[in-house]
């Protein structure tokens, strides 16, 4: 036992300055390739810019903690089994955030320990990965919401299928004693391709007696609460 601690004591060594402001520019430097990254992967969809600064704060933090401990073996350790237990209570409104997260993390654990060049290289290749992929979105769906009398639904429900080519999925019917209401799931192209006709679904659907209101909401499994 006391020779185990005195191999840990032996590998804790000072932590020359220059050292430290290379590790922490070196840092930086990778987290606006972050920043960049996420920036252009995001742009004209769910973008929020004050996390896109919190990876770059990530980034250097990280790298401050592994710099402060990377020479004592048990304390790295346990610094990695921290941070592969945090848990993030920020809600996540795109799935590639948690890997923007996680890049984060391990740019900065590398550049903690100096290891520069897996830094470097892992970066760039994920860069590109993510400049190509990174912009594939869902598919958006088109919810057709109607409400009108209970006697109309069957009237409703055949003019929605003739109008979509019998593409549109009915999801949910609600009813009361006196009315009833629809919501349909279309997607996307089906319904652009169905709309370029002279008449739009509200005005046929409006066409039907007791019609309350016709809704249409744009539906993306990108984008949650």
């Amino acid at each position: 036992m006391s020779g185990y601690l005195s191999n840990m004591i032996r590998q804790i060594e000072a932590l020359n300055m220059s050292g430290i402001v290379t590790q922490l520019v070196v840092a930086s430097a990778l987290g606006f390739v972050i920043y960049l990254s996420y920036f252009i992967a995001h742009s004209g969809t769910v973008y929020s810019s004050r996390f896109n600064v919190s990876l770059v704060v990530l980034t250097v933090l990280t790298t401050l903690v592994m710099t402060a401990i990377g020479n004592n073996v048990a304390l790295s350790l346990g610094m990695v089994g921290a941070l592969s237990i945090v848990r993030f209570r920020t809600a996540i409104k795109d799935s590639r955030d948690t890997i923007y997260i996680f890049w984060a993390v391990v740019v900065g654990l590398a550049c903690g320990v100096g290891d520069y060049s897996t830094a470097g290289a892992g970066s760039a290749m994920v860069f590109v990965i993510l400049l190509i992929l990174g912009r594939i979105q869902n598919q958006n769906r088109m919810l057709l919401i109607v409400r009108g009398a209970r006697s109309t639904d069957m009237t409703i429900m055949s003019v929605v299928m003739e109008y979509f080519k019998r593409r549109a999925n009915l999801r949910v019917k609600n009813t009361t004693d006196d009315t009833v209401e629809l919501i349909y799931e279309i997607p996307r192209k089906i319904y652009l391709k169905a709309s370029s006709g002279v008449d739009s679904i509200e005005d046929q659907l409006y066409q039907i007696e007791h019609i309350r209101y016709v809704n249409l909401v744009t539906q993306d499994d990108d984008i949650t609460g």
